[in-house]
């Protein structure tokens, strides 16, 4: 049976990531019919696409926020409302709360990640690269189960050479691993804390005390290596600086701290991972929409000038996290993790 998308990969100068077009029609309202009549072939596209997925033109969803969410569905059993999570409320749209406002603009007010100095990689590019790039990370890590999907709508963009998304994709960068450093790290735990918490890496170089968790906020141990539950395939699953615990992790059962054996190991497993091979930059247009699968990339944003507005929605969606996580309460709840 044909299907009502012309499906594209892989993206512009990316080893992975697909485009998903309709053929007949479009906008966001024609985009979720479409999808909600073959409700398998976008979830498909995502999974052999590695895990990223482009929407384009979607301007709707400007004027109907709901819509984003409508198009969320396809991707899970549940669209997170963001009202009963550990984000700040001022950042939680007022009138569809399963929409995360990223935005420079007030209430939010998330200020522009750092220029990277030099603000060009050594081959003239965007840099990438840890440490050259920081900020890498994926979703919500510090949460069990942590989240699968996320969807990225842009309602206000910034200029197109600025405020790009970085992705990293972690399957094709355990695949070419050394054989020594995958059996390093094939069992190995990381712990990933809360930004804000006062265990990343810059509070605890500062010497800043952390604050005191209750038990929904604590610290959750991951795999280094995840298998996805869709492809079977393992792919590294870490973050860097700002959320992982640097008091008592990175890593279980290694050094603890920012100078320890578990530190060196995370920067080696970083830098292999944001090779330049393994990284898609997404210059973003306004009704662009981004599907990613946070069970097998990171992502970083790039730097933009303070005075560009910025208006950025996301969702995400849950109901698969794999075997590892099967029958588990959900960590942030705070009845459940009591």
């Amino acid at each position: 049976m044909s299907s009502r998308f012309a499906i594209a990969g892989p993206l512009r100068n990316a080893a992975f990531g697909a485009t998903a077009v309709l053929k007949q029609g479009n906008g966001a309202r024609a985009v979720a019919e479409a999808m909600e009549a073959e409700p398998a072939t976008l979830p498909a596209a995502l999974a052999d696409a590695g895990g990223l997925l482009l929407l384009r033109g979607l301007h709707e969803i400007n004027d109907d926020p709901a819509l984003l969410v409508r198009l969320s569905r396809i991707f899970g059993p549940e669209v997170e409302d963001y009202r009963h999570t550990l984000t700040n409320l001022s950042a939680v749209h007022t009138q569809v709360p399963e929409i995360l406002l990223v935005s420079n603009l007030p209430p939010v007010g998330k200020a522009p990640p750092p220029r990277p100095e030099p603000p060009v990689a050594a081959d003239g590019g965007l840099p990438v690269q840890f440490p050259h790039r920081t900020g890498w990370h994926t979703d919500q890590s510090y949460r069990r189960p942590p989240p699968d999907i996320s969807l990225f709508y842009a309602a206000t963009p910034v200029t197109s050479d600025q405020g790009q998304t970085l992705f990293a994709n972690g399957t094709l960068a355990y695949e070419a691993l050394p054989p020594a450093l995958k059996a390093k790290v094939e069992k190995l735990e990381g712990l990933h804390a809360q930004p804000g918490s006062g265990r990343s890496r810059k509070a605890v170089l500062a010497g800043d005390a952390p604050r005191a968790f209750k038990a929904h906020e604590r610290s959750q141990r991951q795999p280094v290596v995840r298998v996805h539950p869709v492809t079977g395939k393992p792919a590294l699953y870490i973050c860097e600086n700002g959320q992982m615990d640097w008091i008592e992790g990175p890593f279980v059962g290694m050094e603890k701290g920012p100078h320890g054996d578990g530190a060196k190991l995370l920067d080696e497993l970083m830098a292999h991972m944001t090779q330049r091979r393994f990284v898609y930059a997404h210059e973003w247009r306004q009704g662009d929409m981004l599907v990613w699968d946070n069970r097998c990339l990171v992502h970083a944003a790039t730097w933009y000038a303070a005075d560009e507005p910025r208006m950025m929605w996301r969702t995400t969606v849950h109901g698969n996290p794999g075997a590892l996580y099967a029958g588990e309460a959900k960590s942030w709840i705070p009845a459940a993790a009591e």
